[in-house]
């Protein structure tokens, strides 16, 4: 039997991601504060050399994750600017697939919650625990932690019982951290208030396994991964 392929990150973006990227730095940079219109997609394709679906694409995006809104006759105006410090931990343009990781996990884990909730033994719900302890720990000490989470995730998988959720997880181990790095870098130049959320989140998928209660572990699931997507675009407030 041949080896899984390993799935890494695009070495170099697409035009859309281009253009995507292009308007996060200029939000970043300050050049389209809040409550801005940008400018009008036939602008936005002619600075960028793209095309017009190329752009209405990229602003989709955008729109998803909460940063533009489009009203009808008007334009696209910015809602919020992504945190200057999001430059520090990662290339902006590597924004773009990172959204996608995000997009993929909460599908992915969701289901391997729920499933855990129904199919999680004594001893998966010990080591779902303490997973979650270190997670408090590194928390507490106010240190990345980024293995630790990866770690709480992956036993989550492992209590469905499904190998399938376990080696999908694997095999984007490499992108999951580099998605947590980001999150959890941005999350530590927060208040102490924001990290408490967070952990809350983990505790609430936690207590929905071990209630046995699958509906309730998916969402809480859904709940924190959409979150932490979210998340990654809030302002230094």
């Amino acid at each position: 039997m041949s080896e899984l392929p390993t799935i890494r990150p695009a070495q170099t973006a697409n035009r859309v991601d281009t253009v995507y990227a292009g308007i996060i730095e200029a939000m970043v940079n300050g050049e389209y504060p809040e409550n801005s219109r940008l400018p009008t997609e036939t602008e936005l394709a002619q600075q960028y050399g793209v095309s017009r679906p190329t752009v209405r694409e990229a602003l989709s995006r955008l729109r998803l994750d909460g940063l533009i809104a489009s009203r009808r006759g008007s334009g696209s105006y910015v809602l919020r600017r992504p945190d200057r410090n999001i430059k520090r931990f990662a290339p902006i343009e590597s924004l773009a697939d990172v959204q996608r990781v995000f997009t993929f996990r909460i599908a992915l884990e969701s289901a391997a919650a729920g499933l855990a909730a129904e199919q999680r033994s004594a001893h998966d719900l010990e080591e779902i625990n303490i997973a979650l302890e270190q997670l408090n720990r590194v928390s507490v000490e106010e240190s990345l932690g980024v293995e630790e989470d990866l770690n709480f995730h992956l036993a989550i998988a492992r209590a469905s019982h499904n190998v399938y959720f376990v080696t999908a997880l694997e095999m984007i181990g490499e992108q999951m951290r580099v998605g947590m790095n980001l999150s959890r870098s941005l999350s530590l130049e927060k208040s102490r208030a924001r990290r408490e959320l967070v952990q809350a989140e983990h505790l609430e998928i936690v207590a929905a396994i071990e209630r046995k209660s699958s509906f309730e572990a998916a969402e809480a699931m859904r709940l924190h991964l959409g979150g932490a997507k979210r998340r990654l675009f809030e302002g230094p407030q």
